[in-house]
Formats: C-alpha cells, structure tokens, sequence
C-alpha cells in the first residue's frame, strides 16, 4: 500500500510542479528565461514527469494567456461563469487546448508570441503509443504493489492527472476562496496555505500580477514553486526578469 501512495503522491507533485514551472510560469508568462538547450530538457522532463497527461507548453501556453485575456467572458476557454458543470468546463478546456496545439484553432499573434514550440517532440510526447506506453507503466506498478482493491481507484485519476488539476484551479479558485485584491474576474486563493497545489492555488494574486514568478503575497502563502525556481536562478539554469521587466511585459503582452 505504501508503494502505491508513494507513486501517486510522488507522480501527483511532480506533474503539477513541471505544470506550474514549465508550462504556465515559463511558457505562458515568461517570468524567467533560460537557453533554448535547457528549454528543450525541461520538454523532456516535462513529457516524463506528466506521463500520460503530457501538456504541450505550447497548447498550454496560449490558451492560458487567452484565459488572461478574457477571464469570466464568453471567450475564456474555462470559467465557471460559463460552463455549466465543472465536467462541461473540462471537456471544452481540451477541446480549445487540442485545436490550439494541433493548429486548428486560429490565436491572433499576440498570444503566440514567445511562447515555447517543439512540434516534433510534441507530437511524439502527445501520441496514443506515448500515453499508453506510460498508461501500462502505471497498472503494472498497481498489478504488482498494489494489495486492497481500493488503492485501484487511483489509478484512472493518474491517467488523467493534469486535466484534473487544471480543473481544481480553473473552476474550484473562481468559486471558493479570499481575494486579496479586486480584480474584474472571479479569482480567488482558494487555500490560505498551499499544501496541495505548489503555489497554484493562490490564483487571484496570480491574476492580479500574472507575470509575477512568486504567487505568494501574504505571511502565510507559502509558494513551493518559487523556492524551487530561486534555486534554479541562483545555479544559473534560469535567470529570473527583473520585477520592472515584468512589469512592462504584463503592461503590453496581451495589448491589441
């Protein structure tokens, strides 16, 4: 039963770091840069790490910049405000995400700017034989550790891991939780100490100062990604944007 926990535990934080890191720190809001070699490693990781529920940064990038763009309005591609049930919200979050990556959904430029692309990995990390590769990794981890039946029902949240933890944010923080500060959506903190969500949860600062790396403001909001990203500045394998950089660039990057 440990081991099954363990994995779960372990696969659940790795994935959302490499989510929250790579894919919406990096590549939706470029609060750091790093060399295009160590860009193409963090791919790698990412693909690893996230498994089954790979994201392309690219996919996850621009939609997420679009969610900034017109958060709680007809043209977000997740809010509450809009969808029905929050099962309703998911599926229409992978539909718009899989027409942004697969290059069926038209994005103005703006919103694809800078944005980190590697088509060929992308569609080897998001093919039916990686997915299933990784899907029988997990049941033969299970078939073999796992030892009282309801360890099982992990399992199927694993194979769908991202998506699910996209979903806690996207509808859960635009519904539950303080505001620190009034902002013309519905984010919220849904948790005052983020013990789950490596600093995710702190969703209406992030929408606040979205280009901000650390997504604490209070005493209390302790944000693991950013210490992690703070020890990555310092070995020199990112270098953070100074905090008027990132002022500018929330100012104009999303301006018609």
């Amino acid at each position: 039963m440990e081991v099954i926990l363990l994995f779960f535990i372990g696969h659940w934080y790795l994935s959302l770091f490499f989510q929250s890191f790579f894919l919406h720190r990096y590549a939706a809001h470029k609060a750091f840069t790093m060399s295009r070699s160590n860009e193409k490693v963090f791919f790698v990781l990412t693909w690893i790490f996230q498994g089954s529920n790979y994201l392309s940064p690219y996919g996850y990038g621009v939609m997420h910049r679009l969610h900034h763009a017109f958060a709680d309005t007809p043209n977000d591609p997740h809010s509450p405000k809009y969808d029905e049930s929050l099962f309703k919200m998911m599926w229409k979050t992978k539909t718009i995400y899989a027409g942004i990556t697969d290059g069926r959904i038209p994005v103005e430029p703006r919103f694809t700017k800078g944005v980190p692309r590697w088509e060929a990995f992308d569609r080897f990390a998001r093919s039916w034989v990686s997915r299933l590769a990784w899907g029988s990794l997990y049941v033969m981890v299970y078939w073999i550790f796992a030892d009282v039946w309801w360890l099982w029902l992990l399992l199927p949240i694993q194979f769908i891991l991202s998506p699910v933890q996209g979903a806690i944010i996207n509808w859960f923080a635009h519904k539950y939780g303080y505001r620190n500060f009034e902002v013309s959506d519905t984010s919220k903190n849904f948790l005052p100490f983020d013990f789950l969500m490596m600093g995710e949860s702190y969703h209406n600062n992030h929408h606040k100062h979205g280009s901000r790396p650390n997504f604490g403001v209070k005493w209390h909001e302790f944000d693991p990604t950013w210490q992690v990203i703070k020890l990555l500045d310092k070995l020199k394998v990112i270098t953070l944007v100074k905090q008027k950089s990132l002022e500018v660039i929330e100012d104009k990057k999303f301006a018609a």
